[in-house]
């Protein structure tokens, strides 16, 4: 596994962590809160935004206008169901969420919310690292590289994976900050 294929793997993670953060609610509308919901369409868990145009109007307005008019019950229940804590209001054409402003005690439950999102991206940079490690370890081990080289790829690893878990803590301030923001 080279350097590259290790960054690679850790910007997805970091990309994963990042719209895992833009689905928490911070008191204004924003379509990517609806990116995780999924709609059962024929009996196939089918993603929200394949079905239907989102979009804000305004500041505490979602509007979803589905392509088939036959999937707006479906729709309307995925929402309803869904731990996001919303409200849809279906008129026949088009189903609205007004998103209601933030308490302070939920603010903080999604802050918890995005450190535990945060963690997991952290993990997972990690579980990355210690791969690699060990396949730089295996090597030295085969007698295909010397002690020093490991030694040198082993930091250079880590140094890498500091920087993303660094990238990662970046995101979550940047979301707290938005969440607490009243």
């Amino acid at each position: 596994m080279t350097l590259k294929e290790i960054e690679s793997n850790m910007i997805k993670s970091v990309d994963s962590a990042q719209r895992t953060f833009n689905s928490i609610r911070t008191g204004r509308a924003n379509p990517s809160l609806l990116d995780r919901l999924k709609v059962e369409y024929y009996g196939t868990e089918t993603p929200l935004k394949s079905l239907a145009t989102i979009s804000t109007p305004d500041s505490q307005t979602i509007s979803i206008q589905p392509f088939d008019l036959n999937t707006l019950p479906l729709i309307e229940k995925a929402i309803a169901t869904s731990d996001l804590g919303l409200t849809p209001n279906n008129d026949g054409k088009m189903i609205r969420i007004n998103v209601p402003p933030l308490t302070e005690e939920r603010r903080k439950e999604f802050c918890k919310l995005a450190s535990k999102y945060a963690e997991e991206g952290k993990v997972a940079l990690r579980n990355i690292r210690r791969d690699a490690i060990d396949k730089v370890k295996k090597t030295e081990k085969e007698g295909s590289t010397s002690e020093d080289q490991s030694r040198d790829e082993q930091e250079k690893i880590q140094t890498l994976t500091n920087k993303f878990i660094s990238k990662i803590e970046q995101l979550l301030s940047e979301k707290e900050t938005e969440i607490l923001k009243v």
